[in-house]
């Protein structure tokens, strides 16, 4: 493929994984009116894994007992547990701010990669990744109603969740690059989907609320989108860049990803106050750097 094409493959993939990705987190907030954040995180791991199973299981055969451990690392790592931190975070944070936070991915790309593979930051990078975190701190700080006396650490848990998402990106570059996206990400997910299972089936309430509770079949069917689209086909697409271009490219997917978030908790009646978009400003002036 020639450098053009290449070019335009990578930044047709970023738009359409920014629309798909920007979209995850109404649709969780929308789960979250009826279903437990544990329901959530697990029934989005299961319908992304139903879903990929045709090309992991056609795939196994392929794949060396290596592989597999990393690929159940990166199952881990990109997909079972952020999926819970994610659904228990917007228990408390709007969707829009959600997106903003998941925002903060290419700092945590660029972090990981000095501290566990070699790779050099500069002055930018540091002053980057500074102003990442005090753009964080100052959305923590505010609230969800931009006043600084309700601190919302909830917060936290999608930060951790795109610490996992730094590693993942570099495991992913540096080791995965002989495998294919598709089977890279069916297999991955097919390894976690049983633990998924498990945690859905007897530790939860799910299957008590089918028919009972209002509702159910709907906050239901917008979980089995958001892991079909978001986690299944976003990955795909999201490995696929990462295999084509850079850690950092890819993961500036973030910086479109929370103005379609943003636009749909608009859409949804949520409000922004001028201490978020404060910080806002300084996150993404952050990853410019970062990107630089």
């Amino acid at each position: 493929m020639g450098g053009t094409n290449r070019d335009v493959l990578a930044w047709s993939l970023l738009i359409v994984l920014s629309l798909i990705w920007g979209t995850s987190f109404i649709l969780i907030k929308k789960g979250l009116l009826v279903l437990t954040s544990g329901e959530v995180g697990a029934l989005r791991i299961i319908a992304a894994s139903v879903f990929l199973s045709p090309i992991a299981l056609r795939n196994f055969k392929k794949i060396s007992g290596k592989d597999y451990k990393i690929l159940f690392l990166i199952g881990m790592v990109s997909i079972f547990i952020p999926s819970f931190l994610f659904a228990i975070a917007q228990t408390q944070l709007d969707s829009s701010l959600t997106g903003v936070f998941n925002a903060l991915t290419p700092l945590w790309v660029l972090i990981v990669g000095v501290l566990f593979f070699k790779n050099r930051m500069k002055w930018g990078h540091i002053l980057g990744v500074v102003m990442g975190l005090i753009g964080s701190i100052l959305l923590i700080l505010s609230g969800s109603d931009g006043s600084f006396d309700k601190i919302n650490y909830y917060a936290l848990y999608v930060i951790a969740a795109t610490i996992l998402y730094g590693i993942n990106l570099n495991i992913v570059k540096n080791y995965m690059g002989h495998l294919k996206a598709t089977v890279l990400t069916s297999v991955s997910v097919l390894l976690v989907g049983p633990f998924a299972l498990v945690h859905l089936l007897f530790f939860t309430d799910f299957t008590s609320k089918i028919n009972v509770v209002p509702d159910f079949w709907l906050a239901t069917f917008y979980i089995v989108l958001l892991g079909v689209m978001s986690t299944a086909v976003a990955l795909v697409i999201f490995n696929k860049l990462v295999q084509i271009t850079t850690p950092i490219f890819t993961s500036s997917v973030t910086y479109l990803i929370p103005i379609v978030a943003i636009v749909w908790g608009v859409l949804d009646g949520e409000a922004l106050f001028f201490m978020h978009y404060i910080g806002i400003s300084i996150i993404l002036g952050g990853i410019y750097l970062v990107n630089r």
